[in-house]
């Protein structure tokens, strides 16, 4: 290799490791991408139904996205924080609940192998009381708050989140104000021979994040009414905070659904035991029908993500970006599924092949 191959070479190394130590940096902007296309998304829409100049169709929509948060933040928060207070008080009692009845449970099974005047397994280790295994629910309270504020140090102080967040927003807003802008300045990167392909390769990747926003928001919400009357007709309490968990905690796919059963299942066993079987089966049947009815009702124009790619997606950009890696991990598989289809396998590997075909 000559001297200025080494030098592109070098170049090349070292404009890796400069967005590897950027990648933070870029998460925050793709995250402001994606906030920003929601926002065109909505624009388009309601261009569509009333035509009207796109800088009132931005201020109409941001006014009824400040008046919905607004609502939110007022009427759905408080009842809301209350029952989440009152569901996490729940937890160190459902624990004990648990333990008493697995105890139970081996119990049994001992004297029915050994006979019923054999020593239960409680007995043997010098417990009578089941609840005695598990520390006291004050006790609990305070591991889980400790557990809570190591994790809160992890991800960093709540000044640092709250600037990423007005950074998000910042972004985002500009981007939507003026996205053809910004898309031209993203394609003068490109080398000029295949800018126009590039352009058609972004409006792919747009239309693809649009119909999975659009998708996730009606999917969320169908899970969140439908866990709320499978929760109000079991008799479960605290019903709006379940309800919303399971919405929020939908938009984060595999990892999400499976958190979203403990809370109700453990306010539940309180109740009756068989009560957490039946919540458990009702959100089974749910994210089934989530997964196989609502989604491809509502995401028929989405770009057709396997359940493995999914998952492996959520491994790889969680151990990348951490928890905003987990968050964006879908978006990012949307886009990156539309790029190597487009540009790895229509472009490159496609003509590759014709071109070994003709030789």
């Amino acid at each position: 290799m000559r001297l200025p191959h080494w030098l592109s070479f070098a170049a090349l190394i070292a404009a890796a490791v400069l967005l590897w130590s950027l990648r933070e940096v870029l998460l925050l902007l793709f995250a402001a991408v994606v906030l920003a296309m929601a926002l065109c998304t909505l624009v388009g829409i309601l261009r569509e139904r009333r035509p009207m100049d796109r800088s009132l169709a931005l201020l109409l929509c941001l006014g009824g996205l400040l008046t919905i948060f607004t609502v939110i933040l007022t009427v759905v928060i408080p009842p809301f924080l209350e029952e989440f207070a009152v569901l996490l008080q729940q937890l160190p009692k459902a624990a004990q609940t648990l333990l008493g009845l697995l105890m139970d449970w081996i119990d049994g099974i001992s004297q029915a192998i050994y006979g019923v005047d054999s020593p239960s397994n409680l007995d043997e280790i010098g417990v009578s009381d089941p609840s005695k295994l598990v520390p006291n629910g004050q006790s609990i309270a305070v591991g889980l708050g400790s557990g809570a504020l190591g994790l809160l140090g992890l991800a960093g102080n709540l000044g640092n989140a709250l600037l990423r967040l007005l950074f998000v927003i910042a972004v985002a807003l500009m981007v939507s104000v003026q996205p053809q802008a910004y898309r031209g300045v993203g394609l003068q990167l490109i080398p000029s021979f295949y800018r126009r392909r590039a352009a058609e390769v972004l409006d792919l990747c747009g239309q693809a994040l649009s119909s999975w926003m659009v998708g996730v928001l009606i999917s969320s919400l169908a899970v969140s009414a439908l866990c709320g009357i499978a929760l109000s007709l079991l008799g479960v309490k605290l019903v709006l905070a379940n309800a919303l968990l399971a919405g929020l905690l939908n938009i984060i796919p595999n990892v999400g659904p499976t958190m979203s059963t403990v809370f109700p299942m453990a306010v539940a066993v309180l109740d009756a035991p068989w009560k957490s079987i039946a919540v458990l089966g009702a959100y089974v049947v749910i994210q089934n029908m989530e997964s196989y009815v609502i989604t491809p009702s509502v995401m028929h124009h989405q770009v057709k993500l396997l359940p493995g790619l999914t998952l492996a997606a959520q491994f790889v950009f969680t151990l990348i970006f951490g928890p905003l890696g987990l968050l964006l991990a879908l978006p990012l598989a949307v886009v990156f599924q539309v790029v190597i289809r487009e540009v790895l396998i229509h472009d490159v590997l496609d003509h590759w092949n014709n071109s070994g075909a003709t030789t």
